[in-house]
């Protein structure tokens, strides 16, 4: 895409969309019906494409503390966008693109670098300081909303990767992400409840009070069942 955003813009050697130049300039003057902008963008992805809402999602989390960074995040939606459907061929996938693409130009030239000269530098840089701020020292805090700074984070990651010079980012990002990924484990979402919740170590998520009354409820009632 073309540089912008205070001074050259994605800061490794010029990044080029995989789509190509000529693609690129065709599928911004297309139309954008059913997109205004207004909705969450994580709501307007279509099916097909539902492995980047989590990156929209950390894009809308940190977009008042980086607007250059949440710009990032949406580079690396669109790339992973065209892969998984190069040809547009999904319901609704044209559409979509041409949306992020116009979002994608506008903040190119309006989002600015707060932290470093280049993109590269930018993002490594903010995932440190959101690792520290939001990952460390808050084992007070509730383990779903834990589960949402984890989740940023491992985006931040993979856009940091997205966006590093061909060589790669510097190891100590990958020990950190490393780390990082080892404890969002133990704050994911469970779509049932364990199974062993009356014995063994407390999972996170049994910590939340609505799941905690959920539990208790379950309990008694198979205690008055089992002795009717």
């Amino acid at each position: 895409m073309a540089s912008g955003g205070g001074g050259a813009g994605p800061s490794r050697p010029q990044r080029q969309l995989s789509m190509g130049p000529r693609n690129l300039s065709r599928a911004i003057t297309m139309r954008t019906e059913g997109f205004s902008g207004e909705e969450e963008e994580s709501e307007l992805v279509p099916s097909s494409l539902a492995p980047i809402v989590p990156i929209l999602r950390a894009a809308n989390a940190i977009e008042d503390e980086n607007p250059r960074v949440a710009y990032l995040c949406r580079f690396t939606a669109f790339e992973k966008v065209h892969k998984m459907d190069p040809n547009s061929s999904g319901r609704g996938v044209r559409q979509f693109k041409t949306y992020l693409l116009h979002r994608l130009e506008k903040d190119e030239k309006e989002t600015h670098r707060k932290l470093a000269s280049t993109d590269a530098r930018e993002i490594q840089r903010f995932y440190e300081q959101y690792c520290k701020k939001y990952l460390e020292g808050f084992q007070d805090r509730k383990p779903d909303e834990m589960g949402q700074y984890y989740q940023t984070a491992s985006v931040l990651y993979d856009v940091l990767k997205t966006v590093s010079p061909p060589s790669g980012p510097d190891a100590k990002f990958d020990e950190y992400a490393e780390g990082v990924e080892k404890k969002k484990a133990s704050f994911s979402h469970y779509n049932i409840l364990p199974l062993n919740i009356t014995s063994g170590p407390t999972q996170p998520v049994m910590e939340i009070p609505e799941v905690r009354l959920c539990s208790i409820n379950s309990i008694c009632i198979d205690f008055f069942l089992y002795h009717m």
